[in-house]
């Protein structure tokens, strides 16, 4: 063996994991232990399972995180909870970034992963990045919760999650959703119907993210006695909402005036969150966006928690990140295009006066 290959095979770390209830590891490893291939693409190492155990080959940093990422992912399985493949992603990006989680007292030893989780009637949800987890948390501390960043890392999902969680365990009576109604291209005045008709559609989606949190009959009567209100953000004015938790959505779209008036509706006992993309504004050019105030105002603020996600956190398709970071790539390229041609413009108008003062 040459001098190399030996120094190549000394960097190789051979862990053996067992697993004690066999009941369990078909879920584990995946169909056609398709979970392991995961974990052998996703860290670069090999992952043989042999009955109830797995062995792992490869680097020491990724042979370590695959077992923190198995063992945790059994646990989950041991508490009754299923697993799909965005969970094992999930727990492989929360191992990576494992050191730099935030302790919670309550939990398990800094030693073992601690997943923040969102427990409602119909399902737990754990945070499948170390940005959710910081998230979770942050809405659990702060009155007001700020979150930021692209589609598919989970805002909104995990925001009507916490939320649905509150009002089951009776920490707020009334749960209000709601969106500005900013017509992103198409024209809302022409659409069907009413007018919770047209808005509708616009609040679709945390329509959706509620019935799989709660039971479909609740949420059907938490909607007609009042208990849940979704509603487009210009039937906030006016109110003070007490002893509830308030989200709003698609926050990008918020005039100034709007965010204002939104925020200073908190009454005592509530709780508020707001999610948004900042880079993606439907506003009217030249009109600035009140997210994006807001959260330059309120930097620092007590009991104010900002959380700003990034592609490296979407959790849908892998697809979903690449096209996010191309679309975030063109937007900077443009934007520094347009900085330089600022540049250009102001240089030159500089020269006539330059050259009258040489003159």
């Amino acid at each position: 063996m040459t001098r190399e290959a030996q120094a190549a095979a000394s960097d190789l770390t051979h862990i053996v994991l067992a697993f004690e209830d066999n009941r369990l590891i078909g879920d584990l490893f995946g169909q056609f232990d398709q979970n392991l291939a995961l974990i052998e693409q996703k860290l670069g190492i090999d992952a043989i399972a042999r009955g109830n155990q797995v062995t792992l080959k490869g680097s020491p940093a990724g042979c370590s995180q695959a077992r923190t990422a198995l063992e945790t992912l059994y646990q989950r399985l041991q508490q009754g909870h299923e697993i799909h493949p965005g969970d094992v992603d999930g727990a492989l990006r929360l191992a990576a970034s494992a050191e730099a989680q935030l302790p919670l007292p309550t939990l398990e030893p800094r030693s073992r992963l601690a997943f923040a989780k969102i427990s409602t009637r119909r399902k737990t949800i754990v945070a499948r990045t170390a940005t959710q987890d910081a998230y979770i948390r942050a809405m659990d501390r702060s009155d007001l919760t700020f979150g930021t960043g692209p589609a598919g890392t989970g805002k909104t999902y995990l925001a009507v999650a916490y939320a649905a969680a509150l009002i089951e365990r009776g920490d707020a009576s009334r749960l209000i959703l709601s969106r500005p109604a900013v017509e992103a291209g198409e024209r809302l005045g022409f659409l069907p119907g009413d007018l919770k008709e047209k808005v509708d559609p616009y609040l679709r989606p945390l329509y959706d993210a509620l019935y799989e949190m709660m039971p479909p009959e609740k949420v059907d009567r938490g909607l007609t006695s009042g208990m849940i209100e979704v509603a487009p953000l210009a039937f906030m004015r006016g109110r003070t909402l007490s002893d509830a938790v308030i989200l709003l959505d698609e926050a990008q779209n918020t005039t100034s005036m709007q965010m204002k008036m939104f925020l200073t509706r908190l009454g005592e006992n509530s709780k508020m969150i707001v999610t948004g993309d900042p880079s993606q504004v439907d506003l009217p050019l030249g009109q600035i966006s009140g997210l994006r105030e807001a959260l330059g105002l309120l930097d620092g603020v007590e009991s104010v928690s900002t959380v700003r996600f990034t592609e490296t956190d979407v959790v849908r398709h892998e697809l979903v990140a690449r096209i996010v970071t191309a679309y975030d790539n063109a937007s900077r390229e443009a934007s520094q295009a347009r900085e330089r041609r600022y540049a250009e413009r102001s240089e030159k108008s500089r020269r006539p006066t330059l050259e009258t003062e040489e003159s």
